[in-house]
């Protein structure tokens, strides 16, 4: 092997081990470690709305909550919108439309806003309207009720404040839509099987006996007292007989 070969392979050699102990060298000094701690952590939404304990949370019907709603502190919830929606009259498009008159007003219907296919296609061609439902809706979860929305708003989860900003939309009008109705669930139930009478209680004059007790005696007027069954009336100046009560 000439003296030629004899260089080119050690100077091939020393090129090697001069890398290698180079990135040997880097690695000790710049090696960095896993983090203790995230520097954040996404976390996914929960599916199917349960809370703790695998429950559903409870819906309450923004018919109940406008109940008690205050439209001047909705005012204040607004500031959250105020950035793209304008609520007087007249007002400008922003990069959300007007909100004048907006309780009941067709669903992608306002002049001069150029609305998202989303939205243009919930409307149904304008004849689904912003009742209250609609807007609760909307406001608690813009993206979940209408897929397809240009609206980035993450929604007004709590029920008070959704409950008072509905309440303050409905202002900005010239003619305030009417509040929904509550229902009336709880509503006093009849009494089963009608009036009762007082056990006891003497008969009208000329008229029939009262109801009786099961198992109570009443004399028969002139007569021996005989034992009635429920429901059953002596005959006026006689006797009457033992009978057994229907099942």
């Amino acid at each position: 092997m000439n003296s030629y070969v004899n260089m080119g392979v050690g100077a091939l050699l020393g090129t090697v081990f001069v890398l290698m102990s180079v990135s040997i060298a880097s690695e000790g000094i710049f090696h960095s470690g896993e983090p203790e701690k995230e520097g954040f952590a996404i976390v996914a939404e929960e599916t199917g709305g349960e809370a703790a304990g695998g429950e559903a949370p409870a819906t309450v019907p923004i018919a109940t909550l406008l109940a008690t709603a205050d439209a001047g502190a909705g005012e204040t919830v607004f500031k959250k919108c105020a950035s793209c929606h304008t609520p007087e009259k007249g007002g400008p498009n922003k990069v959300g439309p007007n909100l004048w008159d907006i309780v009941n007003r067709p669903i992608a219907s306002h002049e001069g806003f150029s609305y998202s296919a989303g939205m243009t296609t919930f409307s149904e061609g304008h004849k689904v309207v912003w009742d209250y439902d609609h807007l609760s809706f909307f406001i608690e979860a813009p993206k979940k009720h209408v897929p397809g929305t240009a609206m980035g708003f993450a929604g007004v989860k709590k029920n008070d404040e959704r409950a008072n900003l509905i309440a303050y939309l409905r202002t900005l009008s010239d003619n305030p839509a009417a509040l929904p109705t509550a229902s009336s669930e709880g509503a006093a139930a009849t009494t089963e099987g009608g009036a009762t009478t007082t056990e006891g209680a003497a008969p009208a004059d000329g008229g029939a006996a009262a109801t009786t007790t099961e198992g109570a005696t009443t004399p028969a007027e002139g007569g021996a007292a005989t034992t009635t069954t429920e429901g059953a009336a002596p005959a006026e100046g006689g006797t009457t007989t033992e009978q057994p009560a229907a099942q």
